[in-house]
């Protein structure tokens, strides 16, 4: 498990390319038959990735469970939450079984103690990308669609932001301890991820992008709305967002993200914009 520690704003000003890429940037989150994690410690989020192609994946493969949280097992304190940008699959938790298509969100409560993943075709291995918050409650374990999701549209085309909010993991859907996430489809002609930037000092956030045009990429933008920074990013990687950074991003295409959230609340509209030309 890779550990990242966290940073102030006042550090990150000094940071080079190579530092800020380091610290935020997730590149590498499928490897066949695998699990991919990234321990944050900002608000503790470990963000995870498994792609099972022959083998039937548990969660803590390769993790060192009392060495990394304390605990017998990843979910005894934890929640997490999950989609398929694969073919299909299925979780198993505990004595329960979830088939997921691509888009799908399953949500897992705190207490599960067995969790595998696997794909229906090898040759189309599911792409299991998870999100796991702390917890001191359970509620229920659930799977969502992507139709039953709560559907949000936002911008406009003269804009280059057409798009669509798909709330998944959101009170409007379903009770969690503290973790929301959703994803974000941009339609065609569009670009931009969120305008006006825009800070939420009360949680911090993880987009992941995919659905990326190959040979295209995401400008992701970051920092503080006085000192920004991006971070250049390809198709299927993950970036850190702690609560003193912007959240904004805008790509040479179309693409789609799934955005994370933890921290003091569940409002989604709870956020402090920062007009546009107010950047720097």
């Amino acid at each position: 498990m890779d550990i990242r520690y966290s940073c102030s704003q006042r550090d990150f000003r000094r940071y080079t390319t190579e530092e800020t890429r380091r610290e935020f940037l997730i590149e590498t989150l499928f490897v066949p038959d695998e699990v991919q994690a990234v321990y944050s410690h900002v608000d503790r989020m470990v963000t995870l990735g498994i792609m099972p192609v022959r083998e039937k994946v548990s969660i803590d493969k390769g993790i060192d469970i009392w060495k990394n949280f304390g605990t017998d097992y990843f979910l005894e304190r934890r929640e997490y939450g999950m989609f398929n940008v694969g073919g299909p699959g299925k979780v198993y938790a505990d004595d329960q079984v979830y088939s997921l298509e691509y888009k799908d969100c399953l949500y897992i409560t705190r207490g599960a103690k067995s969790v595998f993943f696997q794909s229906d075709d090898p040759a189309h291995p599911a792409k299991f990308y998870l999100v796991s918050a702390p917890a001191h409650c359970s509620y229920e374990n659930r799977l969502i669609r992507i139709a039953d999701a709560a559907k949000k549209p936002l911008g406009a085309l003269e804009t280059s932001n057409k798009r669509t909010i798909n709330q998944f993991i959101h009170p409007s859907v379903l009770k969690t301890c503290q973790l929301s996430m959703g994803m974000t489809v941009l339609e065609p002609g569009s670009v931009w991820n969120t305008m006006p930037a825009h800070t939420h000092e009360r949680r911090m956030e993880i987009y992941f992008y995919f659905e990326v045009p190959e040979n295209n990429v995401v400008f992701h933008m970051m920092g503080e709305g006085q000192e920004t920074r991006h971070i250049v990013m390809q198709n299927e990687q993950a970036v850190i967002s702690p609560s003193w950074s912007i959240h904004a991003g805008a790509g040479t295409s179309n693409y789609t993200f799934i955005w994370a959230m933890g921290g003091e609340n569940q409002a989604f509209d709870d956020m402090d914009e920062i007009p546009t030309t107010e950047l720097r």
